[in-house]
């Protein structure tokens, strides 16, 4: 099972490589701080309302120090297309603060330090991580919690069984580019309603029949789960 699993992974990231060679950051930033901004940004928003909103921003606060200076209340007309607008809008005004307060400023190039930071979580530090400081992460997202369920690469319980066993198939050196690859590939060929399974490059034959099936009378893309039957017993 495992060495299957494997063969399939190789299979799959050898497609990928077809797909999309070279990926670009969807994000636009220009240094670590603003990148933790816009991924915090994007949060239940797409990329590309996050790169319509941060130009403002950051013309405004281009860093940590300025950042620091503004209250949540004057971020957030600034930001307030994206989803979430008032919690982010705190989130920034107070992890800037912290920055300065505690990092000089910087933003610092370790998991655990970023995870403390307010708005921001694991699949944000990790995105972080490995986009502005080139450390070795593995962020999960959707896309890629899905398609890894899809192509069964992992069971995709949790994202966080899907990171493990993601990190486990595909060397260290490729998850910056993996990881790009998976959302580009996700949002082109393999979305989460309307996929025809049959047409996608990778699902055509990496994906069950029954998943197909399930998802398909189900509507849904997360992994699928047996329905419990009501007992035919009324509660005495």
């Amino acid at each position: 099972m495992a060495i299957e699993r494997q063969r399939r992974a190789d299979r799959i990231a050898a497609i990928l490589d077809e797909h999309f060679p070279a990926p670009p950051v969807p994000l636009d930033h220009g240094n670590p701080f603003q990148l933790l901004v816009a991924v915090i940004l994007s949060a239940q928003c797409t990329d590309a309302r996050v790169n319509l909103v941060t130009p403002a921003l950051f013309a405004k606060a281009p860093d940590a120090h300025a950042m620091a200076k503004l209250t949540a209340a004057e971020i957030l007309p600034l930001i307030r297309t994206c989803g979430l607008a008032p919690g982010k809008a705190k989130a920034l005004a107070a992890m800037s603060r912290i920055l300065v307060e505690e990092h000089g400023g910087e933003v610092p190039a370790d998991l655990e330090a970023l995870e403390r930071l307010p708005g921001v979580g694991h699949k944000t530090a990790s995105v972080v991580m490995v986009q502005a400081f080139g450390r070795p992460a593995f962020p999960v997202d959707t896309h890629i919690h899905r398609l890894a369920g899809r192509w069964q690469l992992s069971k995709a319980r949790t994202v966080e069984e899907v990171e493990r066993d993601l990190k486990a198939l595909f060397p260290e050196d490729r998850w910056h580019l993996l990881h790009l690859q998976l959302i580009y590939f996700g949002r082109a060929s393999c979305p989460a309603k309307g996929h025809v399974p049959k047409a996608c490059p990778i699902c055509s034959w990496a994906m069950t029949a029954s998943r197909a099936r399930a998802e398909q009378r189900q509507g849904i893309s997360k992994p699928i789960r047996p329905t419990r039957r009501k007992s035919s017993r009324r509660s005495r």
